[in-house]
């Protein structure tokens, strides 16, 4: 039984159902001596506008992607072919996460996967795609933006979300990994919960919708 107060759970993917691509940015700038967090600053800066942003929002090809991003990375001081950044993107599924949603969904409540996700960033082997489309099918709805042609923080995305599961966003939780896609959430009225840790993230789910996750 829930307590009530919500009726719908939304999640982020990338760094909430599955492992944060931040821990492939890290290995990836230590093996080719570039400063720490210098991937995440390039995403940063002029974060609507710059080549991540175009590219999850299906603006410009994986290909253009990849030039823009070398440019952007060049002009902050170390050129990184934005092929080689998509390559980090796939990271493993986190199977208490899933049995999360099965809770969720069991328990009644509505469910809706938020992504930010690019056109042909993820490189699944058949195995992984089948993976992760078993994990989709779990959702009463997926708001992808290279689809909807918006991306979180855009508070238009998140608008979308509650549209497509019929619920208004003060009966809402949002789980993501990134502060600043939790602030447009919660001023809509969302209860938002920051995933750092999944297992302090899933007890304060738990603590919210009344659903036991041990």
């Amino acid at each position: 039984m829930t307590n009530g107060r919500f009726q719908a759970v939304f999640w982020d993917f990338g760094g909430v159902i599955l492992e944060s691509p931040f821990d492939a940015f890290t290995r990836y700038e230590a093996a080719r001596g570039l400063p720490a967090g210098f991937l995440r600053r390039v995403n940063a800066t002029n974060p609507d506008t710059n080549a991540w942003a175009l590219l999850e929002r299906s603006e410009v090809s994986p290909a253009q992607f990849d030039a823009l991003f070398a440019t952007e990375s060049e002009n902050l001081g170390h050129r990184v072919p934005g092929a080689e950044v998509l390559a980090l993107l796939a990271g493993e599924i986190r199977p208490t996460m899933v049995a999360a949603l099965d809770r969720v969904k069991a328990a009644g409540l509505k469910m809706a996967c938020l992504t930010n996700n690019v056109v042909g960033g993820d490189k699944n082997t058949t195995q992984r795609a089948a993976a992760v489309d078993a994990v989709m099918a779990r959702f009463d709805a997926v708001v992808e933006s290279s689809k909807v042609g918006c991306r979180k923080p855009e508070t238009k995305f998140y608008e979308i979300a509650c549209e497509l599961v019929g619920v208004t966003a003060s009966q809402c939780v949002f789980l993501d990994d990134l502060g600043i896609n939790l602030k447009p959430a919660a001023a809509l009225g969302m209860h938002t919960i920051k995933v750092v840790d999944p297992a302090v993230a899933l007890q304060q789910l738990s603590e919210a919708i009344g659903v036991n996750f041990s």
